[in-house]
């Protein structure tokens, strides 16, 4: 599977970061870890991988599959890294100051990373689905769409459950707010009444009520 690869021909993706705050020696020692390895291999490399390196690698991995799974239609599980390689980049230059008025240079060095995907061959594809078989496990696919599915099964039980089959919980529940807003109005009437039938008792002269100057004199 190695070798260089043609995109125009072969089904697949690449991606590149470019002035990587690296050396390129140094990227080039895990770049040979994960060249012509499947994808879930090659993210088992980069994730148990001590090299700081790695971290930046990992990234541009999934940036490439990302372009193949988005603008190529192609699906991660029959994704491997076809090609990778680093490329100088610019060198940048700082000083350090030393005794007796000397200065040490410092060498930033920099590069430039490529990771090329492609997709597996047929006879590859049919190999691994023949061990996945074996071991009784599901691609990353499989294991998505049964998630999906789950989720989906999940949501419709919920709806059901809150929606009854008959659909009268919304007419019972406007109606229960028209009793209880004509009882409160019938309350309130009442109360009005009450107070107004008060107030008239209140106003009225009573029959004993003291007599007045003038039926005193008549008398």
């Amino acid at each position: 599977m190695s070798g260089l690869i043609d995109l125009d021909t072969v089904a697949g993706a690449r991606s590149i970061h470019k002035f990587a705050r690296l050396s390129a020696s140094k990227a080039r020692v895990v770049l040979d870890l994960i060249r012509d390895a499947d994808l879930e291999q090659a993210r088992e490399e980069l994730q148990f991988c001590d090299r700081a390196a790695a971290t930046v690698i990992s990234k541009v991995l999934e940036s490439a599959v990302s372009n193949a799974e988005n603008n190529e239609n192609l699906s991660a599980d029959e994704l491997y890294v076809a090609e990778c390689w680093a490329d100088e980049g610019p060198t940048l230059k700082r000083w350090r100051p030393r005794a007796r008025g000397r200065a040490t240079r410092i060498n930033k060095r920099t590069c430039h990373i490529t990771v090329v995907v492609a997709q597996l061959s047929d006879d590859e594809l049919e190999m691994r689905a023949t061990r996945l078989a074996a071991s009784g496990r599901r691609s990353a696919d499989q294991d998505r769409a049964a998630r999906v599915a789950a989720s989906k099964e999940t949501e419709e039980e919920v709806v059901e459950a809150e929606i009854p089959e008959d659909g009268t919980t919304d007419d019972n529940s406007a109606e229960t707010e028209l009793v209880n807003e004509e009882a409160d109005s019938s309350e309130t009437e009442t109360a009005d009444e009450e107070q107004t039938e008060t107030e008239n008792a209140e106003l009225e002269p009573t029959e004993d009520a003291d007599p007045t100057d003038e039926e005193e004199k008549e008398a």
